[in-house]
């Protein structure tokens, strides 16, 4: 992420013009010759201008205080150029969930086969994700079906885990975040991404314990960190944080 941090007076301009007016809802920000949509969103709480690649929604998103204006925002982009191509250059392509595509399901390497004459729910048999109905429709079966795979597998395995600690879970619920692969509430509620279903059983088992951990610790404390590990398989933490730091934001590519 990049950052500029601005000058004491026009800090002081910039909150006071934010104190005058509530942010405005995120738009476009037009700026020729970038291959990528960007997105510029004003913060009560930014102190200065910000970019961040956002692979998931794939665009860039444009963060600044509030009252800044758009010439602002786009010469703050146009200096930090070089920077921005490079990210976008390291981004990994956009992985649509389409006939023919390979898709990992818990970290196997998957083929999506579509047949509109299929009957049944969509499935996976013989290392293939098969999906029936009409070809426009392939797209959202696929990611309906990894996000119920994801809801049972995590769900079954966080209750194991509570209960070998004596806590329970309040509910679990998936979605589809881009800055965490899970959470935990203060009153026992788990929260995780259906993109865990693609990573391999040992990172999606880790994430698991993580977030089970801290319905006892919730802290990062070396209390914390002796409890996940014995809620992990194997007892390594390390491989599969540095997995999912290696490979996160290609998981964010799919669908």
């Amino acid at each position: 992420m990049v950052q500029r941090r601005p000058s004491l007076p026009a800090l002081l301009r910039k909150r006071k013009r934010s104190a005058a007016r509530p942010p405005q809802p995120p738009r476009a920000l037009e700026i020729s010759g970038l291959p990528i949509p960007l997105e510029l969103r004003e913060s009560t709480r930014a102190t200065r201008m910000t970019l961040r690649v956002d692979a998931g929604r794939g665009l860039v998103q444009v963060v600044v205080p509030v009252g800044v204006s758009e010439t602002d925002a786009r010469q703050f982009v146009g200096r930090h150029d070089g920077w921005l191509r490079a990210r976008l250059a390291a981004m990994p392509p956009s992985l649509p969930f389409a006939d023919g595509a390979s898709v990992p399901y818990l970290g196997v390497e998957h083929v999506i086969r579509h047949d509109p004459g299929l009957r049944g729910p969509t499935r996976i048999e013989e290392g293939a994700l098969l999906v029936g109905g009409q070809p426009e429709h392939v797209a959202r079966r696929v990611r309906d079906f990894l996000t119920a795979e994801a809801k049972r597998e995590l769900a079954a395995r966080a209750r194991v885990k509570a209960a070998s600690i004596g806590a329970r879970v309040a509910a679990v619920t998936i979605r589809d975040t881009k800055s965490r692969w899970g959470s935990c509430s203060s009153t026992g509620r788990l929260s995780f991404s259906w993109r865990l279903i693609l990573t391999p059983e040992p990172v999606l088992d880790y994430v698991v314990g993580h977030e089970v951990a801290h319905l006892r610790e919730m802290n990062h404390s070396p209390r914390f960190w002796a409890l996940c590990a014995s809620l992990t398989a194997g007892r390594d933490v390390e491989l599969p944080r540095a997995w999912l730091k290696a490979n996160g934001t290609r998981l964010l590519r799919y669908g």
